[in-house]
Formats: structure tokens, sequence, C-alpha cells
């Protein structure tokens, strides 16, 4: 079972691709015909929705690429190191989050300026609106270009990746470049990896797959490893050195004794002491090649040596039941991928191990105590030469005989095909879905249900729980009703004083007073003109009924009086005092009218009226010259003011026709070179 496929994630487009599929896509999708003369929610709807769709898509394309994009933290630790050797996870991490802050981004641009198109006041406005929300969006994938085109990238190369399984069972072959790895594989599987006489021909892992006892195995050739420190391999040698810690498996350590690889076995030796503990608790088998160049018990004495103590080595690395090294049959083996002597042996030898310790492994796991109390063998011991021959007990029997029974009474009953047939055939017999209805009375299975009834679906008034609601609905009014009555308390007239009657006889009167008022300001809404006294033809708000009700709270109200009073009269004595100034003064001209007017503001108590400045008069800071260019200027703005505010004041009772026949559609064909107009 392949556990991870990364061929299936979604092509990443580019910056520029991806603005074009989205705005593509929103033009397609959404309406595009909007005239100026609809109402203002319309239109305010129309580029919502624009808005909207666009941000829809941003946010789905964009989930999309964050979510079939690996988590290096959720996966396999196989896969997560092998793709930070391969990419580099934070670089990889920072692209992703890149990509995720761009879709909040987006969405927060969305959010920002619909609540802005909900206030939209014309067309242009709208259509300038949405024409920012989407250049901002636009703006923000532009900014993850790079990172969009590092994820494509990555996308391309993990799609090349191999289909590997961590959990199944594998042989992972390492050691040394050219060792003849990459020809056992071909050899054992149907995997087709370049073999070449040089050093790093294979430069990634290769999967094959094999057979061995009816079961699969999946074997991975590595790329081969040099003796150097940790921090100086390169990638390629860090492939091999995450599948060796990750996976597993069954490990074959490949020796060429012939030293033909241009390493010695000095130099193989020591890359296998310092890898052994990548070795730990996997079956390991060291497997020496080309014995058709360099047998192995020609070796030079130094050299075997070094063979022998690999092999004490391989033996630590997996211990039996008891803590004791295994035994050393399949430890050590020779072969030759040229004459293929000796590679089925290896083949075979490592499947066997690795078989026996998953099977030991699943033997010490707590579920073989599980499956070994569901079943239970009983061998009973002879106790003479008496034969006992299976018995089956008598209820047993009845009730095999029952269930054959039914089988036999099951094909006896006829489907609907033999009554079809019995009937008339297709087209003459109608089935009734109706004769397996569960009902009461089987009578009723034929009755015709009325979909429509009186002008009501009467599906909308068959309800199950009817009753229980009903009953709910009753309790709840019962309990109502009691409230009602313990909150409606009524004071008795009879219990009060006169004094006490006739007080409430008042407050009742003024609170219905109070309630008529009320509604008549709440009919009106709240826009009843203030009455000017000339108009107050019911004498409400004279100084005699204030003097009254300030009388009776307790306070003296001759000061409010008469200061009401100097107010009523003060700008008509003055009005009378400027007339007859202004008469006597119209010889002397205006300057001395001014004068007399200045001496009598500066001599008039605070109360006075303020004088309002003349709308054309320049004031300092303006911009203007003299009052002359303010009025003109004064003059351009309200003009230019007019249409603007007459189509604010236009609403959809006007009753407005907008131009439906745009010229260009209805004015006729068009001759060569006639559409500069357009």
């Amino acid at each position: 079972m392949v556990q991870y496929n990364f061929k299936k994630i979604t092509v990443v487009p580019t910056g520029k691709d991806f603005v074009d599929i989205i705005l593509s896509r929103t033009q397609r999708q959404t309406p595009t015909v909007v005239h100026k003369g609809y109402a203002i929610s319309r239109i305010r709807q129309f580029y919502m929705r624009k808005v909207k769709y666009t941000q829809q898509n941003f946010h789905e394309k964009l989930s999309t690429i964050i979510d079939e994009f690996p988590r290096l933290d959720d996966i396999h630790p196989f896969y997560g190191d092998l793709l930070h050797v391969l990419y580099n996870k934070d670089h990889y991490k920072l692209a992703l989050g890149q990509i995720n802050t761009a879709r909040n981004l987006i969405g927060k641009v969305s959010k920002d300026y619909v609540k802005l198109l909900k206030y939209g006041d014309s067309l242009y406005r709208c259509k300038s609106l949405k024409v920012a929300a989407l250049g901002r969006m636009c703006t923000v994938i532009k900014r993850i270009g790079p990172s969009l085109a590092y994820l494509e990238q990555i996308r391309q190369h993990m799609a090349r990746l191999p289909s590997i399984d961590p959990n199944t069972r594998t042989i992972l072959i390492c050691g040394y470049p050219n060792v003849g790895k990459s020809s056992f594989i071909n050899k054992i599987t149907r995997a087709d990896v370049d073999v070449q006489p040089y050093a790093f021909t294979t430069k990634s892992l290769f999967v094959g797959h094999t057979d061995y006892k009816y079961l699969r195995y999946q074997v991975i050739d590595t790329p081969g490893i040099l003796d150097r420190p940790f921090e100086d391999r390169n990638i390629i040698e860090m492939c091999s050195i995450t599948a060796l810690a990750h996976l597993r498996a069954a490990v074959l350590f490949f020796l060429d004794l012939s030293g033909s690889c241009g390493y010695s076995i000095a130099q193989q030796a020591a890359l296998f002491h310092s890898i052994k503990s990548l070795f730990m608790n996997k079956p390991l088998v060291i497997v020496c090649n080309k014995t058709d160049l360099q047998p192995l018990e020609t070796l030079p004495e130094e050299d075997m040596k070094l063979v022998m103590e690999m092999k004490s080595e391989a033996m630590k690395t997996v211990v039996g039941e008891g803590g004791e090294p295994t035994d050393d049959a399949g430890v050590l083996l020779t072969m030759s991928t040229l004459t293929e002597e000796g590679v089925i042996a290896v083949k075979n030898a490592a499947c066997e191990r690795l078989l026996n310790q998953r099977v030991e492994l699943k033997m010490k796991s707590k579920k073989i105590n599980d499956c070994l109390n569901r079943f239970h063998v009983a061998i009973p011991k002879p106790r003479d030469q008496k034969e006992r021959p299976v018995c089956i007990p008598q209820a047993v029997l009845e009730a095999k005989a029952k269930k054959a029974e039914e089988a036999a009474e099951k094909e006896k009953r006829k489907l609907e095909r033999d009554l079809e047939n019995e009937n008339g055939g297709a087209g003459v017999y109608s089935a009734s879905l109706k004769k397996h209805y569960i009902l009461a009375n089987d009578e009723w299975k034929e009755d015709i249900m009325p979909e429509i009834l009186d002008g009501h679906n009467v599906y909308d008034f068959i309800d199950p729980d009817i009753l229980q609601r009903l009953e709910e609905l009753e309790r709840e009014e019962g309990l109502r009703q009691e409230q009602e009555a313990d909150d409606d308390f009524e004071m008795d007239d009879t219990e009060l004083t006169p004094e006490q009657q006739e007080l409430l006889a008042q407050i009742r009167k003024k609170k219905s007073l109070l309630i008529q008022q009320h509604r008549m300001k709440k009919a009106t809404g709240g826009r009843r003109p203030t009455v000017p006294r000339l108009f107050d033809k019911d004498r409400q708000f004279t100084s005699g009924r204030m003097g009254r009700e300030l009388s009776r709270v307790g306070i003296d109200p001759s000061l409010a009086i008469n200061r009401a009073r100097d107010k009523s009269r003060g700008r008509k004595r003055e009005r009378s005092s400027e007339r007859g100034d202004d008469n006597a003064m119209d010889v002397d001209g205006g300057q001395l009218r001014k004068k007399l007017r200045r001496s009598i503001d500066t001599s008039r108590s605070s109360r006075s009226r303020s004088r309002s400045r003349n709308p054309n008069e320049v004031v300092p800071g303006e911009g203007l010259k003299d009052s002359a260019q303010k009025a003109k200027a004064r003059k351009l703005d309200k003009k230019s003011s007019n249409k603007r505010n007459k189509d604010a004041k236009r609403g959809e009772a006007d009753r407005t026709i907008p131009n439906l026949k745009p010229k260009h559609l209805f004015s006729g064909k068009r001759s060569t070179g006639k559409t500069q107009r357009r």
C-alpha cells in the first residue's frame, strides 16, 4: 500500500497566472451588466458580489495549496527528514507560511472593502472600491510570486520521488559507491536502475518489489556513502542516512572484495563501524560481492580479520530472546552479480531474517494475547481402543433443518419478475410499491394519500410529535397565565382617603395625557417643527403659566419672568432704534451710521445679539484676494454641486428611466474605419 502519493498534488500556478485565472473566473461567473439608473442597493450588491466571489476563489485556491502539500510534522519521520534533506524544511515552511498569510490578508481586504461598499453612494464610487479591492488582492498574490514558484519546483521534484511505504516489509541496500548495489536490485526485482562503472551513478532512492513465501517485499537501492564526518556529507549521501535511520528494514551492507570500486576493504570496514549505530535492532547481512574477481577464501589475512570483525559486530546488532546474540547463519554471505552466483541465496536470507524478526516482535506485543484468547484447540488423548465418532446435538440438527426449510421456501417465493411474466409482461404489469408498507391495518396499504388538500400541502401538517408539542404549549400557556394573574394587582379605590383618591385621579389623568402626547409625537416620527409664539393658539408656552408652575414647586418666578421679557423685547427695541438712527443719518452716508452702531455695540450689554459675517467676506488663510473672487468661487461651487444634489435626492419612486439603448448598439451599421468613437 502506498501511504504517501505526492503525484496527486495540484499544480501551483505562477503569480501572474494565478491572478489571470481568478479574475477570468470572476468575470465569467458573476453578472457583468449594471446601469446607473439601478437602485443604489442593487448597485452595491452587484459590486459586493464581485469582491466576495474573488476573495472566495483566492481562498479556495490557496487553501488547496496549503492542504495538499504535506506537513512535515504530521507525516512519517522518514518522509519528514527526506524532505528536509532535499528542500530545507525552514524554506519550505516559510513558503507555506507566506501562502497562509496571503490568504488571511486577502480575507481581511475583502472584509474591509465590503464594509465600505455598504455605504457607497453612487455607481462610480462602488466601482472604484471594487477596483481597489481586486487590485489589493492581486498585489498580495504578486508579492508571493517567488514562494509560488518555489513550491511548484518542489511539487515537480516530489512527484518524481519513489512511492515508499515506511511500514511494510523492506530490504535496504547500502555501502560504498560502485560496489554492485544497483546490479543486485536489478537482478531480484523488475526495477531498471542505471548501472555504470563509476561512482555515484545512483543519486537518489530507487524502489523495486520482490516476492518471498507469497509475501511482497519492498527493496530500496540507496546512493553510495563515503566515510567522512556527518556535516561533510552531501544531499545524495544524506538520502541513504535518512533511509537507514527511519525505516524498519533488513539491511544488506555490500562489500567489494576485489577493490575494483576504488576503495579498499579497510576503508569499507571503517564506513561500517562509523554507521553501525544505524543498524541497531535491524536484521543485518554483510554481502561480499564480486567473488568472481576475488573469492573470500583467498583474501589476505589482514583483510579477512577486518571482515570477521564486521561479522561479529553484525551479530551484536540483533539479539535473541534472552538478550544473547543470534546465530551467525546468514550474517555473512558471498555472491557475484555478474555470474548470479549466490544472488537468490542473499535475497532469501534477508527476507527470512526480516520475517522472523517481524513475527518475533508481534509475538512479544500485546496483540497476540487478544488473538490467542479467541480460539482454543483441544486434542484429547485416547483412553482405550473404542471409537468415538463426532456427536452433534439434536437441537443443532433441528436448527439446521429449519434453516434448510426457510432457504427452500425462499427459493419457492415468487419474485417480481415471475409476477410480471404471469400478469402480461413488461408494460402491462405494474409492480405495487405499497405492499411492503408496515401499517396497523393491511387494508390501508392501497389508500390514496392526497398531496394537496384545500390548497395546502398535506405533508406540512403531518408531524409525529404534534401531540407532545401541543401539551408543552398548553403547559407553557398555563404557567404564563398564572404569572399574569399574579402580576395584575390593581389598587382598590375604596381603601383610599378622599385626598388620596383625588391625587390618584390627577396622576391617572396626567399619565393618560403623557401617553397621548407620546403617541402623537411617535406618529409624526419626531419631525414636528417648533411652534413660534405667534401661532401658540393654546397659550401653552406663556410666562404666566411658567410662573404658576414655578410657584407651585416653591421657586420665586420673578427673575425668570423678567429675563424672558427682556429677551423678547431686546431685538424689537434694537430694530426700532436702529431704524430711527438710520433715518436720521441717511444724509451723512453710511460711515456715520457704522460709527454710531459701533458705539452702540460697545455700550450695549453682553446679552445683545451677535452679527453674522457676510458670506462673501474674505477670511485670512482662504487663499482668495478679495470678496468678488470669493463670490465667484462660491457661485461655481454651488453650480457644480447642483447635479450631485439632484442625483442624491433621486429615489426609486422618481420613475427614472436609465439609458438602456446605448448609441453604439443601436445606431446602424458601421463602415470600414469608423470604430474610433467606441
